[in-house]
């Protein structure tokens, strides 16, 4: 009864006042889902001419009923044809009676100097956001400042710079959902909408080679995000052994601390988990967050030298 009383509470705060906290997805492995929140970043991780698929699920607070599970797919390419990458990122997140859907078309313009290479990029797309509320009670009387059920899909714009230098270091910047999108449809007499709210992201990370020998390498990175109501940032360490396994930590302000770990089976293919303590108000309530992702690459081949046989170049 306690883990409802207060999940409801939230709830009930989130869709009758309008959503004033963050409204984008929380991943502890974000150093796999960069696009999906810097489109600067599409295609440039991964090199040239090859083709890298993700995804990943969270069960947040654990055992909470209503509580956040999110999914992410991410598809992007880096062709030399284009000067830069391409991309598609879908995101699925359900919270209580609500869901909300994310598809965004990406492209990224990439400049390489002697540094490393500079990319911009654009993400575009839509997003929908819908709700089937069911309040006990009442059951029998309606109540105004209760929502009812509603769907409603607007534009979604997403801008972000991204910076990967030579010396396995990277920066980037970027914001989601630029143009703020009203949700809204009229069910009966009553009018439901949903405000879309822009959010900010800095990241940034840097890979420290030869850690503990030559087979190991260490990973950091951070990643800070703000609507500029809330603030928070992922703080996060993985040491990755001959680029076969890996094993980190990741502090989430004033959230959760994760373990990591994760194995490549075979070449391109990646499997990783992370299990996140609650640290917040929910601890008392919540068994953790649990997250499995999948990655694999697919590295296009290099085309066959062409041989002439003509007599002028004999």
């Amino acid at each position: 009864m306690k883990k409802k009383i207060i999940l409801l509470t939230s709830l009930f705060t989130v869709v009758a006042g309008g959503l004033v906290a963050q409204q984008d997805k929380l991943i502890t492995h974000f150093m796999y889902d960069k696009m999906s929140l810097n489109p600067g970043e599409t295609g440039v991780d991964q090199g040239r001419n090859s083709i890298c698929g993700n995804t990943i699920y969270r069960n947040q607070w654990d055992k909470v009923n209503g509580a956040p599970n999110s999914a992410v797919l991410n598809v992007e390419a880096n062709l030399t044809q284009i000067h830069g990458g391409i991309g598609i990122s879908f995101f699925h997140d359900a919270i209580g009676f609500s869901r909300q859907n994310n598809v965004l078309l990406n492209y990224a313009f990439h400049q390489g100097f002697g540094a490393g290479i500079l990319s911009g990029g654009v993400g575009l797309g839509i997003v929908n956001f819908g709700m089937s509320p069911t309040w006990v009670p009442p059951q029998t009387t309606i109540d105004p400042t209760l929502p009812v059920g509603f769907s409603a899909t607007n534009l979604d714009l997403n801008f972000g710079v991204y910076w990967k230098g030579n010396s396995d270091y990277y920066a980037g910047i970027s914001s989601t959902h630029l143009n703020e999108s009203l949700l809204k449809q009229t069910v009966g007499t009553i009018d439901q909408q949903y405000q879309v709210a822009r959010h900010y992201y800095i990241m940034g990370g840097k890979k420290f080679v030869g850690i503990g020998g030559s087979n190991g390498d260490l990973d950091a990175q951070v990643l800070m995000r703000t609507d500029l109501v809330k603030f928070s940032a992922d703080i996060n360490a993985r040491y990755i052994w001959r680029n076969i396994a890996y094993g980190g930590l990741t502090y989430r302000t004033s959230d959760a601390v994760a373990v990591m770990v994760g194995w490549t089976p075979f070449a391109n293919f990646t499997v990783g988990y992370s299990y996140d303590v609650t640290i917040n108000k929910l601890a008392n309530v919540s068994r953790g967050s649990h997250e499995i992702l999948l990655k694999y690459c697919y590295y296009l081949p290099k085309p066959p030298l062409t041989i002439s046989n003509h007599p002028r170049w004999l």
